[in-house]
């Protein structure tokens, strides 16, 4: 028999611009291959900035909006609006429409279990709620850690993260996290729950690279192009380091203009990189380009000669998505990250070997040098098949069915 869910999740289409749409969507699209029917219930587009389309929501997948408003944009006058109204997020409106409305479509609906993904803290409020009111057994979806050490800033706003948190590790049948450090993190932290804690990885979608192929062969003596695709956050991803070691290898002409270019497609903080670049003395080894098609961008990946990853080491229990994409364009990869963190524990596991902490500029340069002189010979090492094959969305979606069938079982 065809179990069925309820998913609550605010990122959704026609929200565009966040990486985040993609794990529930591709659940959604997924789970029906492995006996269970999803229904979604998300936000009234009026409370997305950027607005996108809906084309890659399944036809036959019913989709609940409940009325949200943003604080920021409804209900500020002068650029200001009442704090209590962006308690635990901007979007807590959403709450007093989603609890009726998801009551409305459990009614109608009748889902063996619930779920509900942050990082929108309402998103765990309102499956709380429905948990509370139905007994329905719920899954809580936090991909990554909620109250930390240092977030949210804000003293109030710690506190309700802190509630909602407690609350859904409390109540819910499952609480998944996005990486290995992030559960541990949350085992330590509810040592009375830590059977409950499961690890599902962010993916890749196998369908976005339908028809890409890698092209053919570049001629020797070119530059070899090193690609970063997406958003370097000044802080989480700061490239300081990065740079510092490009002008150590210049100065000692280990790499010189017309080795490399490095490519940073869709940066955002494009002034940061200029500054950093001049400031240096690297102009001519760096590229900054703008925003293309996603799957232009794929294709990018695919045709690179080598792919950068950054990751700070206070991001050691996150991992960028942007990876699962990297290991599935099957390109030589340098790994910027804490050696002890989950981005380089995840890189290993799919046999990267060039990895450097992205704060430590010494071992950037000496590792960077490594990289390009074995892309140049053709022995870097390339993500293996048996991992990239583990990391698509589908079979992502086979863990999360697994589990949501463990936890109606475990309900009964």
């Amino acid at each position: 028999m065809r179990r069925r869910v309820l998913m609550v999740a605010f990122h959704f289409p026609p929200l565009s611009g966040t990486s985040g749409i993609e794990r529930t969507l591709r659940f959604a699209r997924y789970l029906p291959e492995f006996g269970w029917e999803p229904e979604v219930l998300t936000a009234h587009p009026r409370a997305y900035d950027p607005i996108g389309d809906t084309r890659d929501v399944p036809e036959r997948l019913v989709v609940h909006r409940a009325l949200a408003f943003d604080a920021a944009r409804h209900f500020a006058i002068g650029g200001r609006y009442p704090s209590f109204l962006a308690r635990p997020d901007r979007w807590m409106s959403w709450r007093w429409a989603a609890v009726p409305a998801g009551l409305h479509a459990i009614r109608r609906f009748r889902p063996h279990a619930l779920w509900s993904t942050y990082p929108i803290a309402t998103a765990h409020a309102i499956g709380h709620s429905l948990a509370r009111f139905t007994g329905l057994p719920w899954i809580a979806d936090f991909r990554d850690p909620m109250a930390q050490d240092d977030y949210p800033t804000d003293p109030a706003t710690w506190r309700h993260f802190a509630r909602i948190e407690s609350r859904a590790v409390r109540r819910a049948r499952r609480s998944v996290f996005a990486t290995p450090g992030a559960a541990a993190m949350y085992e330590a932290r509810y040592p009375d729950r830590a059977d409950r804690i499961r690890v599902i990885e962010n993916g890749y979608d196998e369908e976005m690279f339908n028809g890409l192929e890698a092209p053919a062969p570049q001629p020797s003596g070119r530059p070899l192009v090193l690609v970063h695709s997406g958003i370097v956050y000044p802080s989480e991803r700061d490239p300081t380091a990065l740079f510092a070691a490009l002008r150590t290898l210049r100065e000692a002409r280990r790499i010189v203009a017309g080795d490399i270019v490095l490519r940073f497609r869709a940066p955002v903080h494009d002034a940061l990189l200029r500054d950093l670049a001049k400031r240096h003395d690297v102009e001519d080894l760096v590229e900054i380009a703008p925003r293309i098609p996603y799957r232009e961008a794929l294709g990018e990946l695919l045709a690179a000669d080598g792919l950068v990853i950054l990751q700070g080491a206070s991001c050691n229990c996150q991992v960028p998505a942007k990876l699962y994409e990297y290991l599935r364009a099957r390109r030589p990869m340098l790994g910027l990250a804490d050696p002890s963190g989950d981005t380089a524990d995840a890189m290993r596991r799919a046999g990267v070997a060039h990895i450097a902490a992205l704060e430590d500029a010494a071992a950037i340069a000496d590792t960077l040098e490594r990289f390009v002189g074995d892309l140049r010979q053709g022995t870097a090492p390339v993500p293996d098949a048996t991992t990239i094959r583990s990391a698509s969305r589908r079979e992502r979606t086979a863990q999360l069915a697994r589990m949501l069938d463990e936890a109606v079982d475990a309900a009964r």
